[in-house]
């Protein structure tokens, strides 16, 4: 009988046992390896554990120095990330995060940290879904499966002029990995403004056999009225037309009727979808209507992957009304992170944009 894998956990099979061994990285044992953590003499908790010494929260968190890259994991394989949790000082969009698998030296993740935990503002909402967790305050948890073979490399940049301190910790197991276990991608995209009658592209460029498995999105409103009447599409293979067609930007994310209550938007998460924000640049809840809105968003595809063979194309409108009954396109500031697994190699990303492309203002 062969073993069990220990991946792909459910309460359904969670009795079972496995050969596969349990790992974390974290600032108390940035290796990983057995045996190795609480050992730490020196570290930012130092000073607090001087009269307790070694084993006493010596080393909760690093500090990343500015314009320099952190590396939180190099991992041999085979094995897979279970779990992501993160927290930090940082300004939002200030630090990128990355992930590369079985020693490319293309990134299949690259993306601001916090736009990775459909945080994109950088403004704190409680998120609780199946795949991304933010809890109080601005504890970010990722619970996408991330196998690989080979090898694993995990970084962060600081791209602004101050330190920040992060603090972190990925569990993972050293397992094997089935034959057909594709590798997890998520990529991130912003275009400020959106060009007149342009369909934003959420993801373009992907080579390889595998399926898309969510969407987050960091919308900023810059005209009064309704935003959300625009259609996802889904372009499968090469398609010049696409096969999958949504019929609006709220039914994408799982809700209806503009997400209206009464004369309000009302914010919502649940384990495959969610609004959890609603804000304006000075904090304040607002009721529709009012322009420099900004809303956060996300949708996983877990139970309805979009499948495809050998490539894929996902773009998005931006639409609201105008006089006359006419649809108005909007020139709105959009973020988005693409979540999808694939077959490797990973076709090169878009340039991100440089830090003042990045700032949230």
């Amino acid at each position: 009988m062969t073993s069990f894998d220990g991946l792909g956990l459910h309460l359904g099979n969670l009795h079972r046992l496995s050969d596969a061994q349990s790992r974390s990285l974290s600032a108390e044992n940035p290796t990983g390896a057995p045996g190795q953590g609480a050992l730490a003499t020196d570290g930012l908790g130092a000073a607090a554990a001087r009269d307790l010494g070694q084993g006493w929260k010596v080393a909760p968190a690093v500090k990343i120095a500015p314009k320099s890259i952190f590396e939180v994991g190099d991992i041999d394989g085979p094995g897979s990330i279970q779990q992501i949790w993160m927290t930090t000082t940082a300004a939002a969009r200030t630090l990128i995060l990355r992930l590369y698998w079985d020693g490319q030296e293309q990134p299949s993740v690259e993306t601001p940290l916090n736009d990775f935990f459909a945080s994109g503002w950088g403004v704190y909402a409680p998120i609780s879904s199946l795949a991304v967790c933010v809890n109080p305050k601005n504890g970010f948890n990722s619970y996408w499966q991330m196998p690989f073979r080979q090898h694993c490399r995990i970084t962060v940049e600081n791209l602004a002029d101050d330190e920040c301190v992060l603090f972190y910790q990925v569990n993972y197991q050293v397992t094997e990995v089935p034959e057909d276990a594709a590798y997890f991608h998520a990529q991130f995209r912003r275009t400020n403004p959106l060009p007149f009658a342009e369909e934003y592209t959420i993801v373009d460029g992907v080579a390889g056999r595998g399926h898309y498995v969510g969407t987050a999105v960091a919308w900023g409103v810059n005209n009064s009225g309704w935003w959300g009447e625009g259609e996802l599409k889904w372009f499968l293979d090469g398609e010049d037309a696409p096969t999958i067609c949504g019929t609006g930007t709220e039914d994408y994310f799982c809700g209806a009727w503009g997400f209206h209550v009464g004369s309000r938007y009302e914010t919502f998460t649940t384990p495959y979808a969610g609004m959890p924000l609603n804000t304006t640049p000075d904090g304040s809840d607002q009721d529709p209507g009012r322009n420099q809105t900004r809303y956060g968003l996300y949708r996983w595809h877990i139970t309805d992957p979009i499948r495809f063979r050998t490539g894929l194309k996902v773009t998005m409108q931006a639409l609201g009304w105008r006089s006359g009954g006419r649809y108005l396109p909007l020139q709105d500031d959009i973020a988005s992170v693409a979540y999808w697994y694939q077959t490797l190699p990973t076709a090169p990303f878009p340039e991100l944009p440089d830090r003042d492309g990045l700032e949230i203002i």
